[in-house]
């Protein structure tokens, strides 16, 4: 019961969004990108060396890293040089006038069963949030794809850091450029979709909770209007987030990190950039990638990432009390309190491979948001993917720096694993679409991490 992609409200199925792809390479001769991590200061001298091996298209000096373009066969003498820590090539990385919103936030916007399943909200009558905090605060920067065009359809403005957003370009061999307004302008709406999980959104004009509803977003565009960027462009955006934090622009507040992209292999500019923000107090947390048994994705796999794996819920599809099947995301109580039973991992959720670092899992099958296939006409689909996860994971993290905005990346990695719901290995029969018989999903204990990340317990155990 393979669902890597996502279907409209209308049951119509489309558009697969896997996680991953490969990293450029070529022939020998072949211009691509290659990312360097210096063992020290990137100085003149460095550089103008450098440039004898290609041509250097930009420099990280807040992480001692270059990005360059050079023929493919130079990358082991680059790799050769005494002051190169390491290189790789750059990576590839997947993931108009306007009405507004007329709110500020969706705070007492209706639940769905996905904020249900990490016990933000509970089905009830009038407003039914259950968390004690809502994320007021604390920014969260999605690093993705970027909003639509018709974002302020879907979002309050007071919930977008316009003056913070930024959009970075360049892949294979380009400069990594900044883009103005670009971010705004996205077509693949990824971006938007996983936006809507953090803070929520406005569905036809009703409200529609978020996991941290008054949270602040920074939307920085690292991915292409195909879905796709390098490993050199994210760690770009996640240097520009870092120092926005470290040089005061946002006031002294948290700031948390969401990353549902990834690739095959651990980029160094990437890491040295992770490290980067790890080490200014930023939360960072990235989806564990889409490709089942073959592993995790990067940076999720990466051990100081907070990853999320997938996880569903057995009522999908199933009608309700009011023997509805088609309302059940918005209509069916999820029970409480939570029980793993309930719960299954989704068969394209990445397994955890050796060297690979896999922490929880949170909901990322059939999860409801605005996705645009037509610019300029709103519209919502089901999808399903870690990339779905990441953002409730991202959420929780945001909920717990609003609570105590001193805690570290490994303090809340540490709360989020010790009151995780375990769930072992396992079978459960979930029923994919009306029409359609239940099927057996299976997955071992690679899959999991510590369990079902539930909002609840992480705060209840926040200092």
């Amino acid at each position: 019961m393979k669902r890597t992609g996502l279907a409209l409200l209308a049951l119509t199925v489309g558009l697969a969004l896997a996680i991953g792809g490969s990293a450029t390479a070529g022939a020998a001769g072949k211009t691509i990108g290659i990312n360097v991590a210096l063992k020290s200061d990137a100085t003149s001298t460095i550089l103008a060396e450098l440039g004898t091996y290609g041509k250097v298209r930009d420099v990280l000096y807040q992480i001692d890293s270059v990005m360059m373009q050079a023929a493919e066969a130079n990358l082991s003498a680059i790799r050769a040089l005494p002051y190169v820590a390491a290189a790789n090539p750059d990576a590839e990385r997947l993931g108009a006038p306007i009405d507004t919103v007329a709110a500020t936030d969706f705070l007492n916007g209706i639940s769905t069963w996905d904020l249900d399943a990490i016990n933000v909200t509970n089905m009830q009558a009038g407003p039914d949030r259950t968390a004690a905090f809502d994320g007021t605060g604390v920014y969260v920067a999605v690093l993705d794809s970027g909003l639509v065009d018709l974002w302020r359809q879907y979002f309050p403005e007071q919930r977008i850091a316009t003056q913070f957003a930024k959009s970075f370009g360049g892949f294979g061999g380009d400069n990594v450029s900044e883009q103005p307004n670009k971010w705004e302008h996205d077509q693949s709406s990824h971006g938007t979709h996983v936006t809507s999980t953090i803070i929520g959104y406005s569905f036809r004009g009703t409200p529609v909770n978020g996991v941290a509803p008054k949270a602040t977003i920074i939307p920085v565009k690292v991915l292409g209007q195909a879905g796709f960027g390098s490993s050199g462009t994210v760690a770009a955006g996640i240097v520009y987030v870092t120092d926005l934090k470290k040089n005061g622009a946002l006031g002294g507040a948290p700031l948390v990190i969401n990353m549902s992209l990834g690739g095959p292999e651990l980029d160094v500019v990437e890491r040295a950039a992770i490290d980067y923000a790890v080490a200014n107090g930023v939360i960072v947390v990235a989806s564990a990638g889409n490709e089942g048994e073959a592993g995790m994705g990067f940076p999720g796999a990466y051990a100081p990432v907070i990853s999320a794996a997938a996880s569903g819920w057995i009522g999908e599809w199933e009608p309700g009390a009011d023997l509805n099947s088609g309302n059940w995301w918005n209509a069916d109580n999820v029970p409480d309190p939570t029980s793993a039973s309930d719960f299954y991992i989704t068969d394209f959720s990445s397994r955890a491979k050796t060297g690979q670092d896999l922490d929880v899992a949170a909901p990322g099958s059939w999860v409801v948001g605005p996705f645009q296939l037509q610019s300029g006409k709103t519209s919502y689909f089901f999808l399903g993917g870690t990339s779905m996860a990441s953002p409730h994971v991202a959420g929780i993290s945001a909920l717990i720096m609003d609570k105590n905005g001193t805690r570290t990346q490994a303090q809340v990695e540490a709360t989020l694993e010790s009151t995780a719901i375990p769930l072992p290995a396992g079978c459960r029969n979930v029923r994919p679409a009306p029409g359609v018989p239940h099927a057996e999903v299976c997955w071992g204990a690679d899959a999991t991490g510590s369990g079902l990340a539930v909002a609840d317990a992480a705060l209840a155990a926040t200092p």
